[in-house]
């Protein structure tokens, strides 16, 4: 059991990194460009599972429900994450990702009439009351030019963050018919015919000469651990490990995107950025933690043999079960 605890953890501090990771990206790839590349590479990488035979036995429904999912949280996602951490800091988009669950929560009420428990809504309060905390502090604590493009940023990420929600909620259904692999092959193949045409009117203008050997690596290793390593050490994880206890894992993403934009990109906290954090961890240990399925997930780790708790299994914590980018 620590092996997929630590194959969680793993994936949690990609995504959380990776946030960080695609500001330090774009300083040598314009966004559009540096998108073009990474679903390219990701094609590429993924061809084992782009297998005909199994491509022809999905439905019609299934491949709208796939494109959907490519085109919320594959295609646009992308530009979002990348536009918006291009004028915000990698620290404040890190927060705001973390509002993931929340999100799916909230696409969960507004779609499909999921009710919200108590639990539940008290937990996207926190994650709303945290970026808006986030927001204000911008606002307040930087100049009038900075704080605009902080805003502009901050508004960007939170689009690839409800994007995310309704990529959730499109895989609810698919992920019971086609394997997570092939469905992670397939919607980065559509995010790569979308992205195709604005990456063919960039790519003739762009001198690939100037790029150092670091910005290729750097951007090499963002397309891998993005697009395949977080994705298989996630859904390795979240095999044998309850969604309750696995949701507490996602309190690593805004950890890991402030420790990489303090540490690398030389960010500097303020009073709004912990506030946020503050509020965006209790949002996650609310809704994951002092539960009677979180206790019965810690029994199930020391005792494999006890009964599973059907609570539990009845209502998971809202985690992402994909590859976040």
């Amino acid at each position: 059991m620590p092996f997929y605890l630590s194959c969680l953890a793993a994936a949690m501090l990609l995504i959380g990194t990776n946030v960080g990771l695609g500001k330090s990206v774009i300083v040598f790839f314009p966004v559009l460009l540096f998108t073009f590349l990474r679903f390219g590479i990701a094609v590429i990488c993924l061809l084992p599972w782009l297998r005909p035979a199994r491509m022809r036995r999905i439905s019609r429904k299934e491949w709208l429900q796939i494109f959907l999912q490519a085109f919320f949280g594959t295609f646009l996602f992308t530009l979002f994450m990348l536009y918006g951490v291009r004028y915000t800091t990698a620290m404040a988009a890190g927060v705001i990702t973390s509002a993931i669950p929340a999100s799916v929560a909230i696409v969960s009420w507004l779609v499909l009439r999921e009710r919200l428990s108590r639990r539940t809504a008290l937990s996207v309060a926190l994650a709303i009351g945290g970026i808006l905390i986030l927001n204000l502090s911008t606002a307040q604590h930087a100049g009038s030019n900075t704080a605009e493009n902080a805003l502009l940023g901050n508004l960007f990420v939170l689009g690839a963050v409800i994007c995310e929600g309704l990529y959730v909620i499109l895989s609810r259904s698919i992920t019971q018919t086609v394997p997570p692999m092939e469905n992670c092959a397939y919607t980065h193949l559509f995010g790569f015919l979308l992205i195709l045409p604005f990456g063919v009117a960039v790519l003739p203008g762009f001198d690939f000469s100037a790029i150092p050997a670091y910005g290729w690596a750097i951007m090499l290793w963002y397309v891998l651990s993005a697009s395949i390593f977080s994705f298989a050490l996630w859904a390795t994880g979240i095999r044998h490990v309850p969604a309750t206890l696995a949701g507490v894992f996602t309190s690593l993403v805004p950890l890991a995107a402030a420790a990489y934009g303090i540490l690398v990109l030389g960010e500097t906290p303020g009073w709004g950025h912990a506030v946020a954090m503050i509020c965006v961890l209790a949002g996650i240990a609310v809704a994951c933690w002092p539960s009677k399925p979180f206790r019965h997930a810690l029994t199930a780790l020391d005792d494999p043999a006890a009964p599973a708790d059907p609570a539990a299994q009845r209502t998971p914590a809202p985690v992402v079960e994909r590859d976040m980018r």
